[in-house]
């Protein structure tokens, strides 16, 4: 087991300051709309609520941190002297896709100190440097100064898994990271929460979990802007589950719901909250405004926090939503993802 430093979950200010928005399409209300409302009414689903670690490709090789490389002129840091930056996620050298690290130390390795091409993604655009590997003193090998992965880790709560094929969705947003929306290599497993630190005002809070590594508990498949989606194991246990119809936005009123979640670890529970503001035609994935009104949660979480985002939303017995992001002012209040509009999403990638 490990500890998890990282989250797959986007906490924003109402106003989305120093953090990426997720920018989506809206679901067509026409016909179309009308199917899927249909065929909703229709679906009953296991209830999520458990959170998951998840472990995606990187979608290439992403910079954690820059770094200097001891040679013969003292020490050189060739990433940062070419533009390079922590977050920057590494495609291409001179031309040749990069899947894993190795495959970066091997065109390192083959440039022989020569400048090589980078192709990279910074804030999703594609870009293009050069750079001159220096080479290590100690080891003798070529590098460019740069503390690298090829896996995003973290964790996130499921929303729900369908009965009928065991398909399910998670989170309710996207992956900013630069993952590839397609991820057959993607693991999901049983997460244990073992601390939480509360959210206060100005600073979201967060789950802390450990991976159960020997409790692979489902495949990931994809993802896309409105949650990540994949098959549960045949062999889980869907015994302690509830099962809920799923309902179209059209049926949520401003008024009493619950939020079923982990902080504590592995079995969620359900807590109260109120749904202030119901908006069906919301271009960003945020169709309710919701405040934490359960003091218990409130008192150990503080409100909403990093690891919750893809709590399923329940009112009058029916799932609705999932929770995706907090106000950073005010930690008992956050948005959520209409389930439709989630279920939309994957369809229409």
């Amino acid at each position: 087991m490990r500890r998890l430093k990282l989250y797959l979950v986007r906490l924003f200010k109402q106003s989305a300051v120093g953090a990426c928005a997720l920018t989506v399409l809206l679901f067509p209300a026409a016909a179309k709309g009308k199917c899927l409302i249909a065929d909703a009414a229709e679906t009953t689903v296991y209830v999520g609520g458990m959170t998951a670690g998840f472990t995606l490709p990187a979608g290439g090789v992403q910079i954690v941190e820059l770094s200097s490389v001891p040679c013969g002129e003292g020490s050189r840091r060739p990433a940062e002297e070419a533009g390079l930056r922590a977050g920057d996620i590494i495609l291409a050298a001179d031309g040749i896709s990069l899947s894993a690290i190795g495959d970066l130390t091997a065109a390192l390795e083959r440039s022989g100190g020569r400048e090589i091409v980078l192709t990279f993604s910074r804030d999703g655009e594609t870009r293009k440097l050069t750079v001159r590997p220096a080479k290590d003193k100690n080891t003798g090998n070529f590098k460019i100064g740069v503390l690298i992965r090829d896996t995003l880790s973290g964790i996130g709560t499921i929303t729900y898994i369908e009965k009928d094929g065991l398909h399910f969705g998670a989170l309710g947003h996207g992956v900013n990271e630069g993952a590839a929306p397609d991820a057959p290599e993607a693991k999901v497993y049983a997460c244990n929460i073992i601390g939480v630190k509360k959210g206060t005002r100005g600073k979201a809070g967060e789950l802390k979990g450990l991976f159960l590594n020997d409790r692979a508990i489902a495949r990931a498949e994809h993802f896309c802007s409105t949650g990540l989606f994949g098959t549960f194991s045949d062999g889980y246990d869907f015994s302690a589950c509830e099962t809920a119809q799923i309902a179209p936005v059209s049926e949520a009123t401003i008024g009493k719901a619950v939020i079923y979640s982990t902080v504590d670890g592995t079995q969620p529970k359900t807590y109260d909250i109120a749904i202030a503001k119901v908006d069906a035609n919301d271009r960003d994935n945020k169709n309710f405004v919701i405040k934490v009104t359960d003091e218990a949660l409130i008192g150990e979480t503080g409100g909403i926090v990093q690891g919750m985002s893809g709590s399923p939303i329940l009112q009058n017995g029916k799932l609705i939503g999932a929770v995706t992001h907090v106000f950073l002012n005010d930690p008992t209040r956050g948005y959520g993802i209409s389930i439709e509009r989630m279920m939309a999403g994957e369809r229409e990638r």
